[in-house]
């Protein structure tokens, strides 16, 4: 069972500290691998493992299909402006194929989980005979996984997987004693950015979790742009996740005066602090009407946008 550090006993510095010791002496001379997505549980994880390893330490942006608009390049530079160098990995194929025809929420999860851990990493790891990866893991995942409520990605060994038997590496979890929360407080005094330690979640199956139904990469491109608009009308609303779902169903809709099956896109807004519970974001009826008309206007196809009211529980913030 892990240990929970709560942020209101945390001393970032005793905790950075420990982390880095810790990473250095189960690696020794070693070489480990870790994938940053830009998110803070990622960057936190990068910074450390960089602090513990120097260039024994090879990271990877895995660019997988499935990101925001631009996200990529910009997790990219803004790490090489931190002085950590990240190789762009280009693994787009490979997991639309393995997303193909797969509509199921926890056979997709796994689709991904396998793409990632086994095929892509795997590959890396040989190529580089690292023997660790790091990774970003928080308690909240851990949580969510073991009672059930949803299969995270990035949990094994907490459910009795081996990862040297079934990838051909260990895992290393640094923050898997902490919460989103306590997550940003240890970011901001290592010293990354506002922008990165204050950055809205983004789950690792990035947005394959906000299509319902089978993903593919017209679908995607849909959803993207929902997203870009829902976080662009939204940039002023102090909420802790916003996003934009791609339903499966065609739903009536007129345009032009005639019968139109088109697509629906829910938006959800949420208020947390540590993604456990959460309540949806009271936003004024003019923003939600001002968002929709855009997403009606601006991404093809979309005839109807709804807004989700109900908390997590029994909702979940993301929809898969």
């Amino acid at each position: 069972m892990i240990e929970e550090i709560r942020i209101e006993d945390m001393n970032s510095e005793e905790f950075i500290r420990e982390k880095v010791d810790e990473i250095s002496s189960t690696v020794g001379e070693g070489v480990a691998i870790n994938a940053l997505s830009g998110g803070v549980d990622s960057s936190m994880v990068t910074i450390l493992g960089h602090k513990a390893l120097r260039d024994r330490l090879k990271t990877c942006f895995i660019e997988n299909g499935l990101m925001r608009q631009g996200e990529p390049q910009e997790v990219v530079s803004l790490f090489a402006e931190l002085g950590v160098h990240v190789e762009l990995i280009d693994a787009r194929e490979q997991f639309f194929e393995a997303l193909r025809g797969v509509t199921d929420p926890e056979e997709k999860r796994e689709a991904i989980t396998r793409t990632f851990y086994r095929d892509v990493f795997g590959e890396l790891v040989k190529e580089s005979n690292a023997k660790y990866l790091l990774q970003g893991t928080i308690l909240t995942d851990v949580d969510e996984t073991v009672a059930g409520i949803k299969r995270q990605h990035n949990v094994f060994e907490q459910l009795g997987i081996d990862t040297q038997k079934a990838f051909g590496y260990k895992i290393i979890e640094p923050l898997a004693q902490i919460r989103k929360d306590g997550v940003r407080k240890v970011a901001e005094a290592v010293g990354l950015p506002e922008s990165v330690y204050n950055r809205m979640p983004f789950p690792g199956p990035a947005l394959s979790t906000r299509v319902i139904g089978e993903v593919t990469p017209e679908k995607i491109e849909l959803v993207r742009q929902a997203t870009a608009i829902t976080e662009e009308e939204l940039a002023e609303v102090d909420a802790f996740l916003k996003l934009a779902i791609l339903h499966d169903d065609r739903v009536t809709g007129m345009r032009d005066g005639q019968r139109d099956f088109g697509l629906q896109i829910e938006i959800r807004c949420w208020d947390s602090i540590d993604a456990r519970t959460a309540e949806p974001t009271r936003l004024p009826f003019e923003t939600i009407e001002r968002l929709a008309g855009r997403i009606i206007s601006e991404v093809p196809g979309v005839v109807s946008v709804t807004y989700n009211v109900t908390p997590k529980p029994p909702s979940t913030m993301e929809a898969i």
